[in-house]
């Protein structure tokens, strides 16, 4: 089963249309209309545990003024994520902010392991098809860092 958060209407919609074009039975799939955030805490205040998540928030930071805030926010939400873990969990996370580096990234999703309590190690690193190119003078550009992360 999957449970999907997504803040917009509209995402849901297209979300659901695609679950039926790829033949995927709609029961197995559950959708919430949240801030991913208040939904996050709702699911550890329950104390529900998943086995795999993916996190693809929209790029928290848009520029360079920005970057402690969208820290601050992709290290709440990883943390949140991490919390909600199963032991052998997996974490898929990713950033599309280009003013935040892959490096830093990485090392924000460390500490929120590191705050969780959690022994996690990274056993992969995603970014943009090459359908989606990174200009040689703009190599921020190379905006979706992702992470594949596993907890003991």
């Amino acid at each position: 089963s999957v449970l999907s958060v997504e803040e917009s209407a509209g995402a849901i919609t297209l979300g659901k249309a695609n679950l039926s074009l790829n033949g995927f039975e709609a029961q197995k799939a559950d959708w919430q209309q949240a801030d991913v955030f208040v939904a996050l805490r709702k699911l550890r205040d329950r104390g529900q545990r998943f086995d795999t998540i993916v996190l693809d928030p929209p790029r928290f930071a848009g520029s360079a003024a920005q970057v402690e805030r969208a820290a601050r926010g992709y290290k709440d939400i990883n943390l949140l994520a991490f919390k909600l873990l199963r032991p052998g969990g997996t974490l898929y996370t990713f950033s599309c902010s280009g003013a935040i580096s892959a490096e830093f990234f990485q090392t924000i999703v460390a500490e929120a392991a590191v705050d969780a309590s959690l022994d996690a190690q990274i056993v992969g690193w995603l970014s943009q098809p090459a359908d989606h190119p990174v200009a040689l003078a703009f190599p921020e550009g190379r905006y979706l860092k992702g992470l594949i992360c596993r907890i003991a």
